[in-house]
């Protein structure tokens, strides 16, 4: 059992990217990593601290996994992530259970202080020091994703100051990485088997803005998509400021970038976006909207909406539900306003009811699935690129268009196929269901590959 580490990573994928370097780190330092907790001596939890449903899922994992910890008193109970940045110093009391806690800028030291740890069986220590930290290419990352497809994480922290949000007072302003670190990781992923690049930060248009040297997303984008091997590149979690012509031209021009845009807009009601600190007005977004159906013909769109936000009233609401129904986007995410101290929200009047709350984040969902009900239909007869991705549990295999981004769109069924895990196939879509497709191989592969590097585990 002698050092082994079994890890769980929460909330969202930078969050995981943090937590795969630190399983890179502890391999090198000769850990195993272990898929049972029962037989792990060190268990880990990754946590999120985003809202009230986020902390309380960090706190469940972290008392399941105290439960293994009660019977074999050896083991070691660490928690890493925003969780323990944002309360370590609160928690440190709250839950003894807990040998270490260490914040989202400490955590490239986590070999130095498990082996502290382990020398000084003293009472449970906190390190929290800076924001954040950003490793380089060099950093060693074991991936928690499928071999075919990760997440690269171009900058962290955050410039805005949006009223419901907690992020820029956990992980600090944004620092952004140098495009050649990031082609640099490009490359090593590719040759360990990627086919999908995920490029995520908490504010990706604003990539290398603050560095003043030229870094820009554009010039990124550029250089990714000269990395052999890499066949798709993904853009997540885009603020709308700064989606300018030249790089929406290059997203339409490279056969490398999917024409897909995760964009989250949160409102459409002026009054709305005022009391969030959002730099769009309405007509900001609708016109933005335009733009960038115009230069990226059939762009996949997905954004987020916040339901419940203080001082939201009807009449807001309806806006907003016209609003979904007016600009038919493809992918809908919605999130129920949670209160959070610390925030320029947490202290405002007028806050929602919980029960009014859940009611409109119904309603909306409910308007958007009609929307995904008129929108998909139309995609049937359509030829497109599928990312095979494996068999569910039902033995169907499965993957996802280039319109589907991993763990958080809908999925493509594939039938009268023999294509495995890795592959893009061309395919004709058959039918639609719901948020999913289904569609028949119609061309030869164009891909294939295979997992290359023992050390990617599915966690």
């Amino acid at each position: 059992m002698r050092k082994s580490v079994y890890m769980v990573n929460l909330g969202c994928p930078k969050n995981l990217v943090d937590g795969e370097v630190m399983l890179g780190l502890l391999a090198r330092e000769g850990y195993s990593i272990s898929l049972d907790p029962q037989q792990a001596e060190v268990l880990m939890v990754n946590t999120c601290s985003f809202i009230n449903e986020a902390k309380e899922e960090s706190i469940d994992t972290i008392l399941e996994l105290a439960c293994h910890k009660e019977k074999s008193p050896a083991k070691q109970l660490i928690v890493t992530g925003c969780l323990a940045q944002r309360y370590g110093q609160e928690l440190r009391k709250s839950l003894p259970e807990v040998d270490v806690f260490v914040g989202t800028g400490e955590f490239v030291r986590i070999t130095e202080i498990l082996a502290h740890k382990r020398a000084l069986l003293d009472e449970p220590s906190v390190y929290v020091g800076a924001a954040h930290v950003l490793p380089d290419h060099t950093a060693p990352r074991i991936a928690t994703t499928p071999f075919y497809t990760a997440y690269l994480k171009v900058a962290e922290g955050c410039n805005h100051k949006c009223a419901f949000c907690i992020i820029p007072k956990i992980r600090g302003l944004q620092e952004s990485r140098p495009i050649a670190s990031l082609v640099a990781e490009a490359e090593r992923l590719s040759a360990q088997g990627v086919k999908e690049l995920n490029l995520i930060a908490q504010d990706l248009t604003a990539y290398g803005r603050e560095r003043r040297d030229g870094t820009t997303l554009l010039a990124l984008l550029r250089a990714l998509c000269q990395v052999e091997g890499i066949a798709w590149i993904r853009l997540l979690y885009c603020y709308p400021n700064f989606l300018d012509e030249p790089l929406l031209r290059v997203i339409a021009e490279e056969e490398k970038i999917c024409s897909y845009l995760d964009m989250p807009l949160q409102h459409i009601s002026d009054r709305m976006l005022r009391a969030m600190r959002r730099e769009k007005s309405g007509d900001g977004i609708r016109r933005l909207l335009e733009r960038i159906r115009a230069a990226i013909p059939g762009v996949v769109l997905r954004t987020s909406f916040i339901v419940g936000f203080p001082g939201e009233q009807e009449e807001d609401f309806e806006q907003l539900l016209e609003f979904v129904d007016e600009a038919a986007i493809d992918h809908v995410g919605v999130f129920r306003y949670s209160q959070e101290e610390g925030t320029a929200a947490g202290t405002l009047p007028e806050q929602v009811p919980e029960e009014i709350k859940h009611e409109r984040w119904r309603h909306l969902m409910e308007r958007q699935a009609r929307i995904v009900q008129r929108k998909n239909p139309a995609l049937i007869g359509s030829e497109q690129e599928v990312l095979v991705c494996g068999t569910d549990d039902q033995g169907r295999l499965w993957g996802r268009t280039r319109g589907q981004a991993p763990e958080i769109d809908g999925v493509t069924y594939l039938s009268r196929s023999h294509a495995e895990s890795g592959e893009i196939v061309r395919t004709c879509i058959t039918s639609a269901s719901g948020y999913d497709l289904r569609a028949r191989e119609s061309a030869p592969t164009t891909q294939r590959v295979y997992p290359i590097d023992n050390a990617r585990i599915p966690l």
